[in-house]
This record gives structure tokens, C-alpha cells and sequence, in this order.
């Protein structure tokens, strides 16, 4: 990946000069998997190969290989530590392996005010959507500026009263405005939540909708959420 770390050849000057290891105990030799949420790239194994090409040129130490993608990979690449990260929350990227762990996180917002919207009318900044005479549009207090990424607009999604509600014009800083109209009328008011990850939507799946990744969208949840923890102390 050429992040950080030994290159290949730094490797093979220190297994050439192995005094220059004197004094030193090495730990762990570790690298890190570039596509391991691809289960079919032949990177995996390309780098696992190498990996294990290099490490034994040093000395004997315990190895490790394996981030949340690359346990799905198979015993193969766990050798004596794997390293999990966001599949211990119940988030996974890979593919062909479905994650057994529960999604920890949820995520709603609080709807400020619900309209019904009497002639035909754009949303948002930039006018980017139009939506019919009599649509219900609900706006909660949420936006960018708390990790609701921008690009969700007009493509994202949440849920209320188990219906699924389309995001209409953009995200702006502070705001979001969901369609409600599908919901029944008179089901929602100021003051109830809108479901934008939880039972029905999944880290992964709001991240697939931003064209981006779950570990982006979790990274990028603001501190003006407030937070309630279950099941356990606050950390």
C-alpha cells in the first residue's frame, strides 16, 4: 500500500545485516491488506505470498495479517493475531462472508416540521428536486455538518413508521427534508424520529447510497448527536 512500514528490499538489507537487529526483540512482523473487502481479488493472496516470503527471512516471530475484510478470508490469513476493527460493530464490507456480529449503531433524527406542500415546488438549495402539489415533506434537525454526508441528497434514505422515505433536494448544513408522503397521513409529527440507520438500514447500506464506505459514514457522525448508550456503561 506503501503507507507505512519496511519496502521489500529494506527487509531483505536488515535479514542480510541481522546485527543490526542485535538488542532489538522483534514482537510481531504485521502488514496490511489492501483489498481484502474483495474476497475474489488476486491481491489477497499476492500479498499474503509475499508476506509470508519476507517474514521468514527474519526472525521467528508471531505474525499477523488479517483486518475485519481479511478474517473473512479464511484461516489462511489469521496466523497468530488478527486485527478486527469495524466488523466487532456488526459493519462489513466483504464479500461472499456475511458479518454474524449485531450492527451496535443507530442513527435518527428529530423531525422539526412537517409540510404539505401546495403546488408544484422545488426543495432545497440549488432547486435540484421538484415535487408534486399535496406531497408531505418532513425536515429534521440533522445535516452535513453532523456527518450526514452532502452527497446523500436526493439519493439517501430513511425510515419511518417501517416506510421507506426518499431524501428530496440536498443535504444542507443543519437540515435534511425527507418525502413522507408514502407514510400515512398523520402518522408523523414535529417532535418524532426518522430512522437513517437502524433495523431497516444498515451502516453499509447508507454508505452504499453516498458512494462511499461504512467506515467513512461511522468516522464522520458529529458530536451534536446525542448519545445514548444501551446495554452497558458510557464509555
Amino acid at each position: 500500500m506503501h503507507r507505512l512500514g519496511l519496502t521489500p528490499a529494506e527487509v531483505q538489507d536488515l535479514a542480510g545485516a541481522s546485527d543490526r537487529l542485535d538488542g532489538i526483540s522483534i514482537d510481531y512482523v504485521m502488514s496490511h491488506l489492501a483489498c481484502a473487502e474483495d474476497s475474489g481479488h488476486p491481491m489477497n493472496d499476492e500479498q499474503r505470498h509475499r508476506f509470508d516470503a519476507l517474514r521468514n527471512t527474519l526472525t521467528a516471530a508471531p505474525a499477523s495479517l488479517a483486518n475485519s475484510g481479511g478474517i473473512f478470508l479464511g484461516p489462511a490469513f489469521h496466523y497468530d493475531l488478527a486485527r478486527p476493527g469495524a466488523a466487532l460493530y456488526g459493519v462489513s464490507r466483504a464479500t461472499g462472508a456475511p458479518n454474524k456480529m449485531k450492527q451496535v449503531v443507530g442513527l435518527k433524527g428529530k423531525i422539526l416540521q412537517v409540510r404539505v406542500v401546495d403546488s408544484e415546488s422545488t426543495v432545497g438549495y440549488g432547486a435540484t428536486r421538484s415535487v408534486p402539489a399535496g406531497s408531505r415533506l418532513a425536515t429534521v434537525a440533522a445535516g452535513y455538518a453532523d456527518g450526514y454526508l452532502r452527497s446523500l441528497g436526493n439519493s439517501g434514505h430513511g425510515y419511518a413508521a417501517g416506510v421507506k422515505i426518499p431524501v428530496v433536494g440536498r443535504v444542507s448544513m443543519d437540515l435534511i427534508t425527507f418525502d413522507i408522503t408514502s407514510v400515512p397521513s398523520g402518522a408523523l409529527a414535529p417532535g418524532d424520529d426518522i430512522e437513517m440507520i437502524g433495523e431497516h438500514q444498515t451502516v453499509d447500506d447508507l454508505a452504499d447510497e453516498a458512494a462511499t464506505i461504512g467506515y467513512e459514514i461511522l468516522t464522520s457522525l458529529g458530536q451534536r448527536y446525542t448519545r445514548k448508550y444501551v446495554g452497558g456503561d458510557a464509555a
